[in-house]
């Protein structure tokens, strides 16, 4: 049988780094001269970004890209329908359900 080593004292844990800042949202795809939106999002190909200041809805959609005038509806997510939409897409606002063919278009 072997002796037993000596145990080494535990030495000092390294300071932790500090974090990294998080990465500000992609805002080269939408147009320039709107603010910072309130909130924007993606899925299944689509992705939109909302901009209370100029109540504005930007939608990208296969390569194009497109403004929509929101009115009194504040933008919070997004779902994509099949089907029961004329366009594909409904949104969420504080009134309700926002189908995204009754917005005015505003490019």
């Amino acid at each position: 049988m072997e002796p037993m080593q000596p145990m080494k004292p535990m030495q000092p844990m390294k300071p932790m780094e500090p974090m990294k800042p998080m990465a500000a949202p992609d805002s080269s795809w939408w147009p320039k001269g709107l603010s910072d939106p309130s909130s924007s999002g993606q899925q299944d190909g689509m992705r939109y970004a909302f901009f209370p200041a100029q109540r504005r809805l930007a939608v990208e959609r296969d390569g194009r890209l497109a403004q929509y005038e929101t009115g009194d509806h504040r933008i919070t997510g997004v779902s994509q329908t099949s089907g029961s939409s004329p366009s594909g897409a409904t949104f969420t606002s504080q009134n309700g359900e926002v189908d995204l063919s009754t917005l005015k278009r505003a490019d």
